[in-house]
């Protein structure tokens, strides 16, 4: 759930008015999915390339045609034919923004390069205006990528903590452009700190993300069949945090449009808990406790650790007291409870245990039942419907694993659906890879174990070879930052 992080937003009903009233900056959506007529589709704004004359979009080139790429739905798009859509010419180009991914990977992460072909920027009718990519100021936008040398498959994602469609760019889009995917992702529908401020309903922003992914997923396979004459052969969704919990209720709501998932740490979120909302009070409350030494300290550790935050940990503690844990907290609280704090909007940052509303005494258990159906609306079941592969760290702690993946797994288990699931748990990973520069030797790079899933998929799917049974994949002793940066076997 990592965010780029802009300045929080200033400082769910209390046990006696538990109901919500309707805000009045929170105008009603109208999300207009599935089918469009053919005069919808017609009366798309499309803006033509800008390629030079002589480059690859003249008549007789691969992006012959670009013109009539239409992306049903959209309220306005823009095809672009470029020579390089990987980071490697996409930054230069403008056709990316790398605030959207800052922080999300290791700095020494190669770039490949060599993948010409087209870009579609757009955005599907929505009310909300918090992306100001493009100096659109309108939220639901999307890139959808379009190779020229195409392997027949289509990856979509939408994106980590509540960043913008190009957040997910060097940590998969490079990599599945560059092995011919086509590729699509969504900002889902509202961004930024103040996300929760979408929709009229406790939980209506988050369960926009999940529409959102639908629509782009439907409306990235008719642009893939318009550009390459065929359906997609194979339809993959990925996503890392927010993201994976999106691949995670796609599979189970919608598996009729995907042949399988890798899911990277997804965030879980359960009517009856453990959720982010039970264990985030826990790090607020005891941390400070901890971090100030004293008789207390050791007691601090202790409920800290049985709240899920694993032994060894502890060195990662005071950045995501710093920078995660409050702001999460406090941001996800207000969308599915904001009554707890009455007119204050999502609560006192770094508050005081004791001080009035303070997010850090928050107990999600004993909030009125219309919080817990707040959350039930954007639940997991575990009732997947195609094959996934899940994979977290053992030192994630803002999603710690034994709060997350671990129960994910076994609701799958419950659900009769094992075996379309294997998890792997990576020793030594954490949420978000950018710490393994800020603490070598320390902890593994996930993102070479997420293309490891994923080609594990691919293999899966393609009959070649079942993945490995769930497991812990062990840090190989040793092993120097170059190897963990570029490979992490799952066998």
């Amino acid at each position: 759930m990592p965010h780029r992080h802009t300045s929080p937003p200033a400082s769910p009903a209390s046990p006696a008015s538990p109901a919500r009233p309707v805000r009045p900056d929170r105008p009603a959506r109208r999300i207009a999915l599935g089918a469009l007529s053919l005069a919808a589709v017609c009366s798309l704004l499309v803006t033509p390339a800008t390629a030079a004359p002589t480059g690859p979009g003249t008549p007789d080139g691969p992006c012959a045609g670009l013109t009539r790429l239409h992306v049903p739905g959209a309220a306005r798009q823009q095809a672009d034919c470029l020579d390089e859509l990987t980071t490697a010419g996409t930054v230069s180009s403008g056709h990316t923004d790398p605030a959207d991914y800052a922080g999300l990977t290791p700095a020494g992460l190669p770039t490949p390069t060599g993948v010409p072909g087209i870009q579609i920027d757009g955005y599907f009718p929505d009310t909300s205006t918090t992306n100001t990519d493009h100096g659109w100021h309108h939220d639901s936008q999307f890139v959808i990528r379009l190779p020229d040398h195409w392997n027949g498959g289509l990856v979509v994602t939408g994106t980590p903590g509540n960043r913008e469609q190009y957040a997910n760019d060097r940590a998969i889009a490079d990599w599945v452009l560059a092995r011919g995917y086509a590729y699509a992702a969504t900002d889902k529908g509202n961004t930024g700190t103040a996300f929760f401020r979408d929709g009229r309903r406790p939980g209506d922003a988050i369960a926009e993300w999940n529409t959102r992914l639908t629509q782009l997923t439907r409306a990235a396979r008719a642009v893939v069949i318009r550009r390459y004459h065929r359906p997609p052969a194979r339809t993959l969704a990925t996503g890392l945090s927010n993201g994976g919990y999106l691949v995670r209720w796609q599979l189970e709501n919608h598996p009729e449009l995907y042949d399988g998932g890798v899911d990277w740490e997804g965030t879980l979120w359960s009517a009856d808990g453990p959720n982010p909302l039970t264990s985030l009070p826990t790090a607020l409350r005891r941390y400070p406790v901890y971090a100030a030494g004293g008789p207390g300290a050791a007691e601090a550790a202790r409920a800290l650790h049985r709240a899920g935050f694993p032994p060894g940990s502890e060195f990662l503690w005071p950045c995501h007291h710093q920078v995660y844990w409050d702001l999460t907290q406090r941001i996800y609280r207000e969308e599915a409870d904001p009554g707890y704090d009455g007119a204050t909007e999502a609560g006192t940052p770094f508050c005081s245990s004791g001080t009035p509303a303070c997010d850090a005494d928050y107990a999600y258990r004993d909030r009125p039942a219309a919080v817990h159906r707040a959350v039930g609306r954007i639940a997991l079941t575990g009732r997947i419907g195609k094959p996934l592969i899940t994979l977290q760290g053992t030192l994630d702690v803002l999603l710690p694993i034994n709060e997350d993946s671990d129960v994910y797994a076994r609701m799958v288990h419950r659900a009769g659906r094992g075996s379309l699931l294997r998890y792997y748990r990576i020793e030594d990973g954490t949420h978000t890879d950018s710490l393994a520069d800020a603490f070598p030797g320390r902890l593994r790079p996930m993102v070479p174990c997420h293309r490891s899933a994923f080609t594990a998929l691919e293999r899966w799917l393609a009959g070649a070879a079942r993945p490995p049974a769930d497991h812990t994949v062990a840090r190989p002793a040793g092993a120097d930052p170059e190897a963990l940066l570029t490979g992490c076997p799952l066998g």
